[in-house]
This record gives structure tokens, C-alpha cells and sequence, in this order.
């Protein structure tokens, strides 16, 4: 039952993602066009919307609207778009491809995928903060700060700091795995937390629900680690290999391979457990948990 949820809800939020991007980023008829045409490329069309879908997965818990978590879920997917834009810039990982297609600053340009990373960022927190999205102040600034902390230098730019550190650096596991923590695990957790935000969880209430982020957005990196290491770029969409290329450590250096596909297993079973007070409600939780482990791109 739980592995039939995922392609249709992989589907649905994809949609419903799209549709969101398409509404709140018209293109202006005016010198601002391009940076809105290169805003949509990067974030329309493309991804597995995980973010989002764990956002929504969460909040549907706890009977939040759909539309609200949608929009929430459109936010968090900007900071993730931003990121990756200003990822594959010639300054940071210089690549030429991301989710099949060219990279923001080879289909448009250098400057332009600056400030349209710069203004995905900047919109994240005006979908966050319109009433729209909650009309409770509280809720909404719970959001942006949740959102904020996850994205700034103490959570994923932190962690893409420490990724660029690591091409000079020897690092041991514990710097690795807190390298990943903040780099994709922050906002995995975000995901999590703004789901539960949405739904008025109280912040005791949401122990397990951080046990459980914290748990699939190690083995997220680990699975992204053994994709690197031994993966098709084809069908990742992406380069492969590039880790190894530039000296860094990851788990799969580290570990070996197969220590590293088990320690991604055995914390995928520890995600799952700290579910385990809940019924057929966090199914959805479940497969998103599965599918990390299961996934080749």
C-alpha cells in the first residue's frame, strides 16, 4: 500500500508546484522579463519536489488546507532552486547540467543567474510572509524564521561553506556528517518542521518529527554519495563522479560502498520508528523514507 502512494503523490505535488510558480511569477512586460523567464526555467519543469512533498505530507497530518501548504511548499522549493542555481556557477561547482537540461547561466548568463537566484530567495519569504499562506502572524513568522534558519550559515550555506572548505581539507565522518546536516539535511528538516508549523504541532510535539527529518536527510546524502560514486549521469541528470575529482571526503570514501548503503538502510529504519506512534496517516512519510534508499538519480 505505502509504495503505491508515492508516484501518484510525487505526481500531484509536481503539478501542483508548477501551477504555483506559473501564477506567482508572470512575466512583466518590461526590461524585468528576463530575470522572470530565467526564475521559471530554473524552478518550473524539473525536480523530484521532494521538499515540498514532505512539507505537505506532514501538514495533510495534521489537517492543514492543501492550497497553504502548497504555497509553503512553493517557498522551500525556492530556496532549494536557488541554491542549486548558484551551485552550478563557474565560482562554485561549474557544471553544465542540472535535471537533464542546461544550467541557468549557460541558457541565459553568468549575471543573470546570479540575481535569479538572489530574487528565488528573496521570494521564498514573500510567499512565506502573505496572509495568503496563514492568517496567523504567529504561524507565518514561525515559518519565515524556520525557513530562514535553515537556509542561512547555520544551516545549508553554512554547509556549502564547509563543502567548499572540504576540497583543501581532509575531513573525518563527524565533519562529514555535520557537513551534510546542514548542507541537505537543514532543509529536508525544514520541510518537515513547516508541515507541523502549519498545523499548530507545538514545538514538544515535534521531537520525532526531527528525529525522523534527520534520519532520511543523512541518507539522502549518503544515497547521493554512491549516485557520485557510481551512478549514470544520464539518468542522474546531473555529472557524476565530481566528488572524487576534487578530493573531497564523502561517506562512500569514508565507509566503502556498501558500509555506506547500509548505515543509508539502517537510518531509514531508524526514520521510520520514530513514526511509529502514528497510523496510516504518516503512510506518505513512510514511502518518502523508503524511496530515499531506493532511488538512482
Amino acid at each position: 500500500m505505502t509504495s503505491a502512494l508515492l508516484p501518484d503523490a510525487l505526481a500531484r505535488i509536481a503539478g501542483e508546484i508548477d501551477r504555483a510558480f506559473d501564477l506567482l511569477l508572470p512575466v512583466p512586460a518590461d526590461a524585468r522579463a528576463k530575470l522572470v523567464e530565467a526564475m521559471r526555467y530554473a524552478a518550473m519543469g524539473g525536480g523530484k519536489r521532494l521538499r515540498p512533498l514532505l512539507l505537505c505530507a506532514t501538514a495533510s497530518m495534521y489537517g492543514v488546507n492543501r492550497e497553504a501548504a502548497v504555497r509553503a511548499g512553493c517557498a522551500i522549493e525556492s530556496i532549494h532552486v536557488y541554491s542549486l542555481i548558484h551551485d552550478d556557477l563557474p565560482c562554485m561547482d561549474d557544471d553544465d547540467l542540472r535535471h537533464g537540461k542546461p544550467t541557468l547561466h549557460l541558457a541565459f548568463d553568468e549575471a543573470t543567474a546570479v540575481l535569479a537566484g538572489d530574487a528565488l530567495h528573496d521570494f521564498a519569504f514573500e510567499v512565506l510572509s502573505d496572509p495568503a499562506t496563514s492568517a496567523d502572524p504567529f504561524v507565518r513568522i514561525e515559518l519565515v524564521r524556520a525557513l530562514g534558519l535553515a537556509s542561512g550559515w547555520q544551516g545549508m550555506a553554512g554547509g556549502q561553506m564547509m563543502d567548499l572548505v572540504a576540497e583543501t581539507s581532509e575531513f573525518d565522518l563527524p565533519t562529514v556528517t555535520r557537513l551534510q546536516q546542514l548542507k541537505t539535511g537543514a532543509l529536508l528538516g525544514a520541510a518537515v518542521e513547516m508541515g507541523a508549523i502549519l498545523g499548530r504541532v507545538p514545538v514538544e510535539g515535534r521531537t520525532h518529527l526531527r528525529g525522523y527529518a534527520r534520519d532520511i536527510g543523512l541518507a539522502f546524502q549518503i544515497v547521493d554519495d554512491l549516485i557520485d560514486h557510481e551512478g549514470d549521469a544520464e539518468l542522474a541528470g546531473k555529472a557524476v563522479g565530481k566528488d572524487a575529482g576534487a578530493g573531497k571526503e564523502t561517506f562512500v570514501s569514508l565507509l566503502g560502498a556498501e558500509p555506506a548503503r547500509q548505515r543509508a538502510h539502517m537510518l531509514v529504519d531508524q526514520a521510520l520508528a520514530h513514526l511509529a506512534n502514528h497510523g496510516s496517516e504518516a503512510d506518505l512519510l513512510r514511502a518518502v523514507a523508503r524511496y530515499i534508499v531506493e532511488r538512482d538519480h
